[in-house]
């Protein structure tokens, strides 16, 4: 699902998503019988130049991508991007099924139809236009963080496509909660919580240097003092979740409520975490892995280590997944 765009006879596909901490990059061949991933790459943004998605200085970031397409070697220009954060909504809406003949006006308010509801400002997505001017691309979609990421979930957990499922997307600044019903995204909310502020808590708290409180939350050096901020900071993720899915079940009047939890984005790789998260939710939680069913060329992942990195990728493998229409 697209605002708006289309690739048009594209075999491959450039997926950008560009993110307040890391802009990753991915590239999916569609000219054969089943997609494939052939290019990944990933650069780090300056630090504030994103805030809670808000782009604060244009030209870093355009700087940044433009280093980043130069460094994977990518010359394809146009690319699937996406908006997210408080100016978009998604929300599942009833609506009075409209008739077309006149004599059938009173059906209209006897018989009802589910609607999902999808609007982002207009600045958010002129402003993510201009940014790809800047680095000297351009849009062939805008789409929906949601969206996107759904569309590589779908892909990897098709066993996940029914009843009530919490994908959770935990990124450097901001939490996507996306709540999806029998498959369906249909409601999503951004929380203010993220790898940052586990990685402050460490700082300001432990007195230990970001490097050091960053190996820490990633799992590379294992540490007693993370798991008091594992647990209040899991507990506000939690509190989001549970808000979401409670907001669902009362739109929709669904008795089920969440079935499975699934997260992803840096966050995802916190020690301890998806415990954390599960004993709250008194759901099953685990990591949703953006590959698990996608195939890839050997050579795909040269730049960087696949273990590190998949764990970001759900947003880019949605995006490069479009097909050319």
């Amino acid at each position: 699902m697209a605002l708006f765009g289309f690739l048009g006879g594209k075999k491959t596909t450039v997926g950008l998503d560009i993110g307040s901490g890391i802009a990753k990059l991915v590239v999916i061949d569609h000219s054969a019988n089943e997609p494939q991933l052939v290019k990944v790459a990933t650069t780090e943004v300056a630090a504030d130049a994103i805030v809670e998605g808000e782009v604060m200085d244009p030209g870093i970031v355009a700087e940044a991508v433009r280093g980043l397409f130069s460094a994977a070697g990518v010359k394809q220009k146009s690319v699937v991007t996406a908006v997210g954060g408080r100016d978009v909504i998604v929300k599942k809406i009833q609506m009075d099924r409209m008739k077309e003949a006149d004599a059938r006006e009173v059906i209209r308010w006897e018989v009802q139809m589910n609607v999902l509801l999808v609007a982002a400002k207009r600045e958010l997505v002129e402003g993510r236009m201009g940014l790809l001017t800047e680095a000297g691309l351009h849009a062939a979609i805008v789409d929906v963080d949601a969206f996107a990421i759904h569309n590589a979930f779908e892909l990897n957990y098709p066993d996940a496509m029914q009843g009530v499922v919490g994908l959770v997307n935990i990124g450097h600044e901001v939490t996507n909660v996306n709540i999806l019903e029998e498959g369906v995204p249909v409601l999503t909310r951004d929380l203010s919580v993220g790898t940052r502020r586990f990685r402050e808590d460490l700082q300001r708290e432990k007195g230990l240097a970001a490097d050091d409180a960053e190996k820490v939350i990633q799992g590379v050096t294992q540490s007693a003092d993370l798991a008091s901020y594992v647990e209040a900071r899991g507990e506000e993720i939690a509190v989001g979740v549970e808000r979401a899915a409670a907001f669902l079940a009362t739109a929709s009047r669904s008795a089920g409520g969440l079935a499975r939890v699934f997260t992803t984005g840096g966050g995802s790789r916190i020690p301890g975490l998806n415990e954390a998260l599960a004993s709250r939710l008194k759901a099953p939680v685990e990591p949703a892995n953006p590959i698990q069913r996608l195939a890839y060329k050997d050579t795909a992942f040269d730049a960087v280590s696949v273990d590190e990195v998949a764990p970001l990728l759900m947003l880019s493998v949605g995006l490069a997944l479009r097909r050319a229409a």
